[in-house]
């Protein structure tokens, strides 16, 4: 399989049978562009035909996993169908090619991760997170519902109560709390991290692999059932790209500042 391509994406065997795939943008903490967020949405059907790997371990360059959705791109989205038609279709089909990628995949997330990035690591089949991680969803940050992988799989990882509460007020999450409400699978010390992930790799690499997928594909059945209100999440999210709000949640990440969302405003102070 030739990966030559990819253009925001590294790809490397440390292991037989082990593909490493690295967001490999961190000048801008690995944040993705529209390039990149394709390439994302794409791989998993060109590794599906890879006869050399057996497991994907998916990491980001630098100190950063992904710093999510470019600026600059969503900028670019608001109030453009056409635009926000391809980041619709894009957003599913990285959600859906992964959930029905046969192999294994293991995220080793190293530090921040958000959006399109996150998405990445939590619907990795084990999420192994460094103790510096640092995630949020992010898109209320940004005034637009949560889509992207959310509605799909937190509420099976950590429960409503806790989905709600993380996904509303859009706070960030370390390794630790991330573990321990059953966000990822494993936290580890950030010095462990690539070890402990290879190790897990190597062990799946070294498994049965009919036993391995049919598991994989029996266990995705909770997610598949789920499909409906992920398609909606995805909806309500792309139509935020046409309101008010996202202008100023760009323009306050941008100053890194509160948001004062125009949604949020009392029709007295409208006026």
């Amino acid at each position: 399989m030739n990966y030559s391509e990819y253009q925001g994406l590294r790809f490397e065997r440390p292991e037989d049978g082990v593909l490493l795939v690295t967001i490999n943008r961190p000048d801008v903490l690995n944040a993705t562009d529209k390039r990149t967020h394709w390439e994302l949405s794409r791989v998993w059907k060109d590794i599906d035909e890879d006869d050399e790997t057996r497991v994907v371990l998916v990491t980001g360059a630098g100190k950063a996993f992904s710093a999510g959705g470019d600026l600059d791109m969503i900028a670019s989205d608001k109030g453009n169908p056409a635009r926000v038609a391809a980041s619709l279709r894009e957003a599913g089909d990285l959600v859906y090619n992964m959930l029905n990628f046969e192999k294994p995949i293991v995220s080793a997330i190293n530090g921040v991760a958000v959006g399109a990035g996150l998405a990445v690591a939590l619907m990795a089949d084990i999420s192994i997170a460094s103790d510096r991680m640092r995630i949020t969803d992010g898109h209320l940050r940004l005034g637009v519902a949560a889509g992207d992988h959310a509605v799909i799989i937190w509420p099976l990882l950590c429960g409503m109560a806790k989905a709600k509460y993380y996904l509303l007020t859009a706070e960030f999450i370390d390794g630790r709390e991330a573990e321990r409400i059953g966000l990822v699978s494993l936290c580890v010390p950030h010095e462990e991290l690539m070890t402990r992930s290879l190790e897990v790799c190597r062990k799946l690499a070294r498994g049965s692999q009919l036993a391995l997928r049919w598991t994989k594909r029996a266990l995705n059945n909770w997610l598949r059932v789920a499909g409906p209100a992920f398609d909606a999440s995805l909806g309500f999210e792309m139509l935020g790209f046409f309101g008010d709000d996202l202008a100023e949640g760009i323009k306050a990440l941008r100053e890194k500042r509160e948001p004062n969302f125009p949604s949020a405003m009392s029709p007295t102070s409208k006026r």
